[in-house]
């Protein structure tokens, strides 16, 4: 079975969903605008240059989460889907999901951002399987704002891919697979699949495309 891997932030999603979530927040109140708009703008930037490390990423936008319950999350992140994500998905980005399930393929959503953000836009999606950067819980039940296992990032993704696959009895190497991003940090994913496609790809992305002949898709 031919099983089809995306990314999510700027590939399906016009967007960066830690980043949206966070710009949310500050508009709720829950965070506050004048210390940490300046921190998430830094982030961003050098997630996009590729200069952060997967941890401290992850840590930064997990660090959200902390001091609430998954329970007291529900009503917001349901918000934050009808609100910032679900109008920020093209229908170029559904209509591929949907070629790709009608097929009979496997599709997987595998993003760094955490699985409390992207659960929701997962099942918006259609989309069952979602691998995705893990949040520790406390004694308490709360999150404690820090990332549980490794982070779901670069290398991390090829690495937690090859988990869920072994745990179907299948492997990476000599899978009829097709990997889908905008983005040089998900080279490794784009590498290890059988076809890679880069969905409107960064500059350094586009460059490497081009060099390695993989297929280039534009959805904006």
């Amino acid at each position: 079975m031919t099983h089809a891997f995306f990314d999510l932030d700027h590939t399906l999603l016009s967007g960066d969903s830690d980043v949206l979530w966070c710009e949310w927040l500050m508009r709720e109140g829950l965070l506050d605008r004048e210390t940490f708009a300046p921190r998430n703008a830094a982030m961003e930037a050098a997630y996009q240059a590729g200069t952060v490390s997967v941890h401290e990423f992850s840590g930064f936008y997990v660090g959200t989460l902390a001091g609430r319950s998954p329970a007291q999350w529900a009503p917001l992140r349901q918000r934050f889907l009808a609100e910032e994500i679900a109008p920020r998905i093209p229908e170029a980005a559904h209509a591929q999901v949907r070629w790709h399930q009608q097929a009979g393929h496997a599709v997987v959503l595998t993003t760094a951002t955490n699985r409390v953000i992207t659960e929701l836009t997962a099942r918006h999606l259609g989309i069952e399987h979602l691998i995705a950067t893990e949040c520790e819980l406390g004694v308490d039940g709360c999150y404690t704002g820090r990332v549980q296992g490794e982070p779901n990032m670069r290398e991390g993704k090829v690495v937690h891919l090859q988990a869920w696959l072994a745990a179907r009895g299948l492997q990476l190497a000599g899978l009829d697979s097709v990997a889908y991003s905008d983005s040089m940090n998900d080279v490794p994913l784009l590498a290890a699949a059988s076809r890679a496609v880069a969905v409107d790809p960064d500059a350094r992305l586009a460059a490497l495309a081009a060099e390695r002949g993989w297929e280039v898709l534009r959805w904006r």
